[in-house]
């Protein structure tokens, strides 16, 4: 006796209405969150928070003299580029910076401050490098913004080199109760997503990327975050056990 399955729905292809859907989904988040961050450009390095979070990471990514192997870095979403400045000021060597934005006005800042970096307006999902291009991935406060998160961190892991890692700051509570997301932007926010390391781990394995290490950080406003350090699955930087 046989019996028969009904056939799998096909998965979107570029071709099929679904996908032609979720691509001006995405193109309209793009818009909306373009807009936003122009909107706050010419304050934004106001803002003391986000000026000592890029201190921090880069003390982060520097841990163990860990920085001194990186010549080539990409900052996603770098905004003014705030994260590629304290970065430049502590590496014990010239670092090629690279950083990818969706806000055309954010980039004229970061032109303003990095004469030597490459800045370029681009899909955090779709990223304008080659394979295995870089030797350190950051992404500081962006990953709660984007709609797909796992076609971003797979990105990270296409352009990292072996031995080469990625690292990210994720919000996990705030000074003051957040209102919802709807009522502040014209696009959703996921802070949810990313809230614990588990939550991050979780997500970057989709991806091939393996949480090597995390620490909590609390800003003197209040506000607090995740940070975690990936790298992808296989050869390449010794595992550790995650943690501060």
């Amino acid at each position: 006796m046989t019996s028969t399955r009904p056939p799998r729905p096909a998965r979107p292809t570029p071709s099929t209405p679904s996908a032609r859907s979720e691509r001006a989904a995405r193109a309209d988040v793009a818009t909306a969150v373009s807009a936003a961050y122009d909107a706050r450009a010419a304050t934004y390095d106001e803002s003391r928070m986000h000026r000592d979070l890029a201190r921090e990471v880069a003390a982060f990514c520097a841990l163990d003299g860990e920085l001194g192997r990186v010549r080539d870095v990409l900052d996603v979403a770098t905004g003014t580029g705030l994260v590629l400045r304290a970065l430049r000021t502590i590496a014990p060597a010239p670092l090629r910076q690279t950083g990818v934005d969706l806000s055309p006005d954010m980039l004229a800042v970061a032109h303003r401050e990095l004469p030597g970096a490459t800045l370029v307006r681009a899909d955090a999902a779709a990223l304008p490098l080659a394979d295995a291009s870089v030797d350190l991935v950051t992404c500081v406060t962006a990953l709660h913004l984007m709609p797909a998160p796992d076609a971003v961190l797979s990105e990270w892991a296409r352009v990292l080199r072996p031995g080469g890692r990625a690292v990210t700051a994720t919000f996990t509570g705030f000074a003051r109760p957040a209102r919802p997301a709807r009522t502040q932007h014209a696009f959703d926010v996921h802070h949810d997503r990313f809230a614990t390391s588990e939550l991050l781990a979780a997500r970057a394995a989709r991806a091939g990327l393996r949480l090597r290490r995390h620490a909590a950080w609390q800003h003197v406003g209040g506000d607090a975050f995740l940070l975690g350090e990936l790298a992808p699955d296989g050869p390449g930087l010794p595992a550790r056990t995650p943690g501060p």
